[in-house]
């Protein structure tokens, strides 16, 4: 179970993101984007099939597949850089409307379900202090907003501002 809240999922641009960048895809993911995230061990001809058959902007640590892509490298090891350079490089911005509108898991969007269809499914204090639920049609992981998503939100809001303040 995860703490998080709904959004309404962006029809905007898509991404893949390469296995040595997980936590930039799960951002992504929390700001509503809609993000593929390959198996380890898919080969980069696969990558490739599946970025353009989506039309997915690939975003990669892998100099080669950037190259035969014409994919977005980043040099950054670091989830936060990664996040200020991509928002950057793509003009993405924080949405309330896309905000935590997708499983941070499996990508798919979240739908809104009544309170009583979760009861025993997550905490009983989440239960009673909470009215509104979203789930994962996929993976049925359930999804509430909390303090959790307060500190996410705050978190990308301030990776973000930082990354605008690098502009000037």
């Amino acid at each position: 179970m995860v703490c998080i809240i709904k959004g309404s999922v962006s029809k905007e641009m898509k991404f893949l993101v390469d296995h040595m960048l997980g936590k930039l895809a799960k951002y992504l993911r929390f700001m509503g984007y809609d993000v593929f995230y390959p198996p380890h061990n898919m080969d980069d001809d696969e990558i490739i099939r599946i970025a353009e058959s989506e039309e997915r902007k690939i975003i990669t640590r892998d100099k080669e597949l950037a190259k035969r892509a014409n994919g977005f490298y980043v040099k950054s090891e670091d989830y936060r850089e990664q996040l200020k350079i991509v928002a950057k490089k793509f003009n993405l911005r924080m949405r309330k409307d896309m905000f935590l509108s997708r499983c941070s898991v499996c990508n798919e969007p979240l739908v809104k379900v009544p309170k009583e269809e979760i009861r025993g499914k997550v905490p009983e204090y989440v239960y009673e202090t909470h009215d509104k639920f979203y789930m994962c049609p996929k993976c049925h992981r359930i999804y509430w907003y909390g303090t959790h998503t307060e500190r996410i939100e705050k978190e990308i809001r301030k990776i973000l501002k930082e990354g605008e303040k690098d502009e000037n």
